[in-house]
């Protein structure tokens, strides 16, 4: 295959001006598209119509992947559309975002043959794209009006998957956001080259055309309290995600120059939107130029290494406490990454930065680190890491960026409501059956209930919290009617 793309690359049909040298990842990959990988048609006709779908057990949306596979090879593109919307509320998201290697790829059973997995996401970008391009995409199908209105608390992928059924469903929907524009993750985690903002925003415009009402720049806790909240609409939906960002204790942490991944990559995805951002302006967040060192192994890790490379940065390191099958990021990922000319530090964790002074302030100059051994399974099943007597090492950077993962905020003191229950990790405690916090009428659906995640999982969520929201909704007017 690389063989394939380089020869793609020298010609002058494919980027007028540019030496080979100059392409980044995104121009083989795109070139790999147009030359070297067979039609969408062509990759779908791959699919065994196995009697056992792996595929579609492993989604966890459960789309029928067969189904749109094989109506895509006959080439009847608009149907394998309309299925992989049915069961979907973003196909061209998952598409693009979604692990399929840990998914529905990782399950295939041509995988299991030893022949390639077929690339499923891959086909359902391209048909979802398609139905855009071609205007199949139909407006948001609006149930006659119920009288009865929602409260949605995070423009994320599971308050967003939630608002477009529950408008389906009749009822008047209000997404509340603290940010400025909608998407949460979406919109500013993940970067740009992953995922086009473009795409992020029709998907917006769409609901926004369907009626539903999105409040931005709105904070639970300042704007009004959940007790407004609850006096203004029907039923409330908390979907605000995991935002809050696992630390490091370590001596110098607080050095200039070490910051937060999510600070990070929401800095460039603003720059791509145009917006003035101060922090990347004055080269704060911004890693062109710099020695860059990432610390941990989840895909928000592999989003911060590939953006630092994009912006020019003078090498990138990541340094994670396992090994690389131990990892929780996407191998696929971490591929990329590689061949973008990431250097994985495996087995190492740092132990404190060095700094140097800057006009009066710590400016990260280092990381002393040490080695890390595997010992014997944790709680969940993984290898611990443990310390390796007499490994340390040390690192430059000018440049650390922290990606341990995230966890959830005190919602119970920001939306001044002491009575919403949260388990022991902070998350907030939920009826398994009927997804309902400990709030009569106020549900609670996605990371916030289930830690951080993948999106596809949120959206799996919303998809369910709205069937819930919907019955209880329900209920409550036919027990007003018969009084």
């Amino acid at each position: 295959m690389a063989e394939t793309m380089l020869k793609f690359v020298g010609t002058a049909q494919a980027y007028p001006g540019k030496r080979e040298a100059e392409l980044r990842a995104e121009d083989f990959r795109e070139i790999a598209d147009r030359y070297a990988v067979p039609t969408a048609e062509e990759q779908a006709s791959r699919c065994s119509q196995c009697g056992v779908p792996y595929c579609s057990v492993h989604c966890p949306l459960h789309n029928h992947i067969p189904d749109w596979l094989r109506l895509t090879a006959e080439g009847r593109l608009r149907e394998a559309y309309q299925l992989s919307n049915s069961t979907s509320t973003m196909p061209e998201i998952c598409g693009r975002i979604c692990p399929q290697d840990r998914l529905c790829e990782g399950n295939c059973v041509i995988e299991f043959s030893g022949h390639g997995a077929v690339t499923i996401g891959s086909v359902e970008k391209f048909i979802t794209d398609t139905a855009w391009e071609e205007g199949w995409v139909e407006p948001v199908a609006v149930g006659p009006s119920r009288g009865q209105s929602v409260g949605i608390v995070g423009a994320g992928p599971a308050g967003l998957a939630a608002a477009e059924y529950l408008r389906e469903y009749g009822y008047d929907v209000h997404v509340y956001d603290r940010h400025d524009r909608a998407g949460g993750l979406l919109t500013y985690g993940i970067p740009g080259f992953k995922l086009e903002k473009q795409i992020v925003m029709r998907r917006i415009e769409r609901l926004e055309q369907g009626g539903i009402v999105f409040h931005m720049g709105f904070e639970i806790g300042r704007d009004a309290s959940l007790d407004e909240l609850r006096k203004r609409h029907t039923t409330l939906l908390i979907a605000t995600g995991v935002y809050k960002a696992r630390g490091i204790q370590a001596p110098g942490v607080g050095a200039q120059g070490i910051v937060e991944a999510l600070d990070y990559l929401t800095a460039s995805n603003r720059k791509g939107f145009g917006d003035a951002v101060p922090a990347f302006d004055d080269g704060t967040l911004d890693a062109n130029g710099k020695h860059v060192v990432v610390i941990g192994g989840g895909d928000t890790a592999m989003d911060c290494v590939r953006t630092a490379v994009r912006q020019g940065a003078a090498s990138v390191k990541c340094l994670y406490r396992r090994d690389r099958a131990n990892m929780p990021g996407s191998q696929r990922e971490t591929a990329n990454a590689e061949e973008e000319g990431v250097e994985f530090v495996w087995l190492s964790a740092p132990e404190a930065f060095d700094s140097k002074d800057n006009g009066g302030t710590d400016k990260v100059s280092g990381v002393r680190a040490t080695r890390m051994r595997l010992g014997a399974p944790d709680a969940s099943g993984r290898r611990a890491p443990e310390l390796d007597p007499g490994g340390a090492f040390q690192l430059q950077a000018d440049l650390v960026i922290k990606a341990l993962g995230f966890e959830p905020e005190d919602l119970p003191r920001l939306f001044g409501a002491e009575a919403l229950g949260v388990t022991r990790w902070g998350t907030l405690r939920t009826d398994g059956r009927t997804m309902m916090t400990s709030l009569d009428g106020v549900f609670a659906a996605g990371d916030i209930v289930r830690g951080a995640s993948l999106v596809v999982w949120a959206i799996r969520d919303g998809r369910d919290v709205a069937a819930h929201m919907h019955a209880w909704m329900r209920a409550r007017a036919d027990t007003a009617r018969a009084a």
